[in-house]
């Protein structure tokens, strides 16, 4: 009888929810609602009546009754079954954030672990998941914290405190532990991890979702690239510590071959025989002062690789170092059929600058023009003034040079031609030089040029000194001086032994 009754009322119900759902579809817990109303109804038709009986006449009890039960029930379904009707998303919306969830952590990069508001773990996902948890302990609970670098443990638990306080995001670089450490494998993984803050509706701190990937290899890298930077440093420190000392040999035995070829070609000690003797002797002396000038040119780059070239800043005309680097190479242009001149501007005035690296820089500058520049060539030497600044050119009418090599030009050790054809003797430090010496005073350095039609560098100098670098350090003025004063060893060896004093009873007490 129930089952009857039961089947008639899903039957009832469904043609009635049917036609008032807009797709026709009928929902089991639409039916459930009816069912449940009918058989409270059911029971109402029965205790409703008897109780409006004992207040009023059953003639009247009993339609009045039935009438309420009825619009009760009526009004009980529609409510029951509109209100359901206004959350049908709620479930699939539930689904469907579970589901992009739970896709989070399986398709996401790395290794993807939700924190709850201590930090402790409570799921793991991700990507790389079975690579990171095939050397990682279980990181449930307390399990991941164990496992970080004792160092780094703070760093984790700052990270957390951090998006407690309100920030949103962070990055944090940890170190983890292996649980088992395979040969050729190091001991802890360096990990990014990349944690975004959960929070509820008034902003309190709900938990943690972190996407970490392993760096170490990014981490190798950066580290033997460090590592090769430092060594090349190096290098080049002892590399400009070698010139330096080479140079400084080599200037005693070349001053001594200097010096006694000028006697023997000035013939204070006897009259040499013959016309050979006195050509040998002169060869001699022109051998060692081209080496000599070699020498001093690698001392001066050691020198201002090493920063330690100090610049003699003081006033002087222009036109003195270019006179006097016509005089010294006038003749050496006119011995290979060369044209020399200059054109300096006038009322130019007394520049500041370290006289003796501004020469240097034009001997060099027109040494290589005339090395360089075949016979009937010129070259001119122009000096001006251009914005507070001298401008120094020296142009030429010689072999030119490729626009491929420019940029390697005055590289030390490098010459425009190539190693098995060259045709010019040289170091390849002249340009080197000029740079330097250029850049030790604030200016810059600029060549133009093209193969058969000649080269034109022209560098521009601070007119007043302002731009020369300072080398020496600044004095201490509070620096107390012993006097007598004492040798660097000794200051290094009673430091020392007062250190060995001072922590000798705490090298011991922690042994």
């Amino acid at each position: 009888m129930a089952g009857r009754a039961g089947a008639f009322v899903d039957r009832a119900g469904g043609s009635w929810l049917s036609r008032t759902s807009g797709n026709g579809e009928v929902r089991g817990q639409e039916l459930a609602i009816l069912r449940r109303l009918v058989l409270a109804s059911s029971a109402a038709l029965v205790v409703v009546p008897m109780g409006l009986s004992f207040i009023t006449s059953p003639a009247v009890a009993l339609p009045v009754g039935v009438a309420t039960v009825c619009a009760g029930f009526l009004f009980s379904a529609v409510g029951s079954i509109a209100l359901s009707r206004q959350r049908p998303a709620c479930g699939p919306v539930e689904a469907v954030v579970v589901e992009h969830r739970d896709l989070m952590l399986e398709a996401a990069r790395g290794l993807v672990l939700l924190f709850d508001s201590q930090g402790n773990v409570t799921a793991a996902g991700g990507r790389d998941r079975a690579d990171f948890l095939s050397w990682m302990r279980d990181p449930s609970g307390r399990g991941f914290v164990e496992q970080v670098h004792v160092s780094d443990r703070i760093l984790f638990l700052q990270a957390v405190d951090t998006l407690r306080q309100g920030r949103d995001a962070l990055d944090v670089n940890l170190r983890l532990e292996r649980s088992a450490v395979v040969e050729g494998n190091d001991q802890f993984v360096h990990i990014c991890m990349e944690m975004s803050a959960r929070r509820d509706s008034e902003g309190r701190l709900t938990g943690i979702v972190s996407q970490s990937r392993d760096i170490s290899y990014d981490r190798q890298l950066r580290e033997e690239a460090a590592r090769k930077a430092a060594e090349a440093e190096s290098a080049n420190d002892a590399k400009s510590r070698f010139l330096a000392a080479v140079s400084h040999e080599l200037r005693t035995p070349l001053n001594a071959i200097l010096g006694f070829s000028d006697i023997l070609s000035g013939e204070y000690f006897g009259k040499l025989e013959n016309n050979r003797q006195r050509e040998y002797v002169g060869l001699i002396r022109q051998s060692g002062a081209h080496l000599l000038s070699v020498v001093n040119t690698m001392l001066d780059m050691s020198k201002i690789e090493a920063g330690r070239y100090e610049l003699l800043l003081e006033p002087f005309p222009i036109e003195t170092c270019i006179g006097a680097c016509e005089a010294m190479l006038a003749l050496q242009a006119k011995e290979k059929g060369l044209t020399l001149t200059s054109r300096v501007q006038r009322g130019l005035g007394d520049i500041v600058a370290d006289q003796r690296a501004i020469q240097q820089i034009l001997i060099n500058l027109v040494g290589n023009a005339i090395k360089f520049t075949d016979a009937g060539g010129a070259i001119t030497i122009d000096a001006a003034m251009t914005d507070r600044m001298l401008k120094l050119s020296v142009s030429d009418t010689g072999i030119g040079i490729a626009s491929e090599r420019l940029a390697s030009l005055g590289q030390p050790f490098v010459q425009i031609q190539n190693d098995y054809t060259r045709r010019y003797a040289g170091t390849g430090l002249g340009l080197s030089l000029v740079k330097g010496l250029v850049a030790l005073h604030g200016g810059s350095f600029a060549i133009a040029s093209a193969p058969g039609e000649g080269t034109a560098i022209t560098i521009l100098i601070p007119f007043d000194g302002s731009g020369a670098v300072a080398i020496q350090p600044p004095v201490d003025v509070s620096r107390t001086v012993d006097f007598p004063p004492r040798l660097k060893h000794n200051l290094e060896m009673n430091e020392k032994q007062k250190e060995e004093e001072v922590n000798g009873p705490a090298k011991a007490k922690i042994a």
